[in-house]
């Protein structure tokens, strides 16, 4: 074999493509899910179903989504809105998408919540509903989602679930008197859990990983940006001087569904700029 057979790899130009994909994106109809979203179909994905609680953000966030210009020619995105937090809703959402395609090749685990209280007043809850989001809804999606991630996967095609986490999963999340602990106890458990649904999922051509994100300016992490002294601190301590932009979860959820990581399987990535490094979000 010559050196040029060597280093020439096979198909480099479409690596990153999702040409003809099918996505699902919980959470989907604001600040990482909708970057993430917008990714996706503008790497090639023919649907992107977009899933939230409110009706009206999931059409709000269709209807931009589908004025994009840079989308592939009938590629689409669609409102199925539905409550996550609720099995029945997940089953719903399910049999919703079930009606438009017969597989899916991408998830996209993204709802989530958060909730700050001190530790003394930190409520029952309060705890209860973050780590059913964040952690119970996550593992119920991926499950009822099973049969359709896995109808049209192969060995070397493989489908992906992709779980947003976080750094708070990873380090100290928030304490004091907005305190984060159902939250930074809620990512931490789901870490763990993408890395089991790996082992469990991958002999079945699903590859499971997971990101965890930093702080990204969100109407989510924005009360928190505030209460840590505001986006120019937070980007003065930051190692790389930033906080995240919608292009690097987009890029980065993109990555992971494409052909590049089909190699990745029970990776946890963070992307805060290298901020965790330190100690704190």
């Amino acid at each position: 074999m010559s050196a040029a057979d060597q280093v020439q790899l096979e198909n480099f130009s479409s690596i990153f493509s999702l040409e003809g994909k099918v996505a699902v994106v919980t959470g989907g109809s604001r600040g990482l899910g909708l970057h993430a979203a917008s990714g996706l179909l503008q790497a090639g994905c023919s649907k992107v179903y977009i899933t939230s609680r409110k009706p009206s953000a999931c059409e709000t966030a269709v209807s931009a989504l589908n004025a994009l210009p840079t989308k592939r020619p009938g590629a689409q995105a669609i409102s199925i809105p539905a409550d996550s937090s609720s099995l029945t809703e997940i089953e719903r959402l399910v049999t919703e998408v079930s009606k438009t395609t017969d597989h899916i090749d991408i998830l996209f685990a993204n709802a989530g919540a958060t909730w700050g209280e001190t530790f003394e007043k930190f409520p029952e809850s309060g705890f209860g509903k973050v780590m059913d989001l964040n952690v119970k809804s996550v593992f119920f999606t991926i499950q009822k989602f099973f049969p359709l991630l896995s109808a049209a996967a192969t060995r070397d095609d493989p489908s992906r679930v992709i779980i947003t986490g976080s750094v708070a999963g990873i380090t100290l999340g928030s304490l004091g008197e907005n305190a984060t602990f159902s939250y930074s106890a809620s990512k931490a458990a789901v870490l763990h859990m993408a890395k089991n649904l790996a082992i469990e999922l991958g002999p079945r051509h699903v590859l499971v990983n997971a990101i965890a994100p930093g702080l990204y300016p969100s109407k989510m992490a924005n009360g928190l940006i505030e209460l840590q002294g505001g986006v120019k601190d937070l980007e003065e301590a930051s190692p790389n001087k930033r906080l995240g932009k919608p292009e690097d979860i987009a890029g980065l959820v993109v990555f992971l569904a494409s052909r590049a990581a089909s190699h990745l399987n029970g990776s946890v990535i963070t992307t805060d700029g290298g901020s965790h490094l330190k100690g704190k979000m």
